[in-house]
């Protein structure tokens, strides 16, 4: 396996013939197929030893089994809870857990653990909202100002320099504070407007290393379209980076929603929210640790999760690192 700024690696012996065209793979003829293909054979080659490397990796199995736990938890709650989050009783305010509720009950005397398992919807969403957001921005002015470099490199330089310079929690704040409503379209929105900067100048520096490859040239040669050498010659293979750290994102941007909702500028209420219970928790800290402890767990160990298998999928990617 290579890496991923230097081409698409080889695949098999080189006397073998590419598959379904009866020329040998490491001969021109062999490389100009290639080429015209898009690299498809090697790129599966590449993503095969990728996901046989993570499938041996105790951290990527065990972060992405709580992930996917995560993500049934947010999209079907009454999997995991019958208890409607919303009924409460006041008599049990701030009581602790006991067997009819494991996590115990909230100020209002709501039921805890129904609280935090449908507050994982308004979390996970704004994380995978914001990163699917910049993976998409990255990708398409990265890739644009990588490969014609010039006024348009300028012009993408230049609005990310901007919003680089603005401090991120106020950065938001400002944001934020020009919405009359705070639900998880706006939290997302003021997030991904201050994030997706540093994805774009990973694939903007993957795609200049790449651009002038020989199997680039060969595809220009064998009269390939901007576009098509675009997105089945270069962008397969400057993908790599700025997936490492979409991923690993992802638990951040959850842990920054969490931190907006608990300065009281993110999510609202009605909302149900990690962030949000956590900021009710703050003033009950010596008589109810329990309103922090569960909805802290729960974040702490979703970031890491994402952390975890970002890490993986790093070290899966880099051949040093294997």
């Amino acid at each position: 396996m290579t890496s991923p700024d230097s081409g698409p690696p080889s695949v098999g012996l080189a006397d073998d013939p590419a598959p379904g065209t009866g020329v040998a793979a490491g001969s021109p003829e062999g490389s100009a197929v290639a080429a015209a293909t898009g690299g498809s054979v090697a790129q599966a080659g590449l993503w095969g030893d990728v996901w046989r490397q993570l499938r041996r990796s105790p951290q990527f199995v065990i972060g992405a089994v709580i992930i996917l736990i995560l993500v049934v938890m947010a999209v079907v709650p009454q999997l995991f809870t019958r208890v409607d989050p919303r009924f409460c009783d006041l008599s049990r305010s701030r009581q602790g857990p006991s067997a009819d509720a494991w996590f115990g009950y909230d100020l209002q005397g709501c039921d805890y653990y129904a609280n935090v398992v449908y507050g994982a919807r308004a979390s996970i969403t704004v994380g995978v909202l914001v990163v699917g957001g910049f993976l998409i921005i990255a990708l398409v002015f990265g890739s644009l100002a990588g490969f014609f470099g010039g006024w348009v490199d300028n012009v993408v330089a230049r609005v990310a320099d901007v919003l680089y310079g603005m401090p991120f929690i106020l950065g938001a704040i400002i944001i934020l504070y020009q919405f009359d409503q705070r639900g998880v379209p706006q939290v997302a929105f003021a997030l991904l407007v201050l994030t997706w900067m540093t994805p774009m100048r990973l694939v903007r520096s993957s795609v200049v290393a790449i651009r002038d490859s020989d199997y680039v040239q060969a595809a220009r040669a064998l009269g390939a379209g901007t576009f098509r050498i675009i997105t089945r010659h270069i962008l397969p293979n400057a993908l790599a980076p700025v997936l490492v750290y979409a991923t690993i994102s992802i638990g951040a941007v959850i842990a920054a929603e969490a931190a907006l909702s608990f300065l009281g500028v993110g999510l609202r209420l009605p909302a149900i929210s990690w962030g949000l219970m956590i900021g009710e928790a703050q003033n009950f800290l010596r008589t109810s640790l329990h309103l922090l402890l569960f909805p802290g767990a729960f974040l702490v160990v979703t970031v890491l999760s994402f952390i975890s298998v970002g890490d993986a999928l790093r070290d899966a990617l880099d051949p040093k690192l294997r």
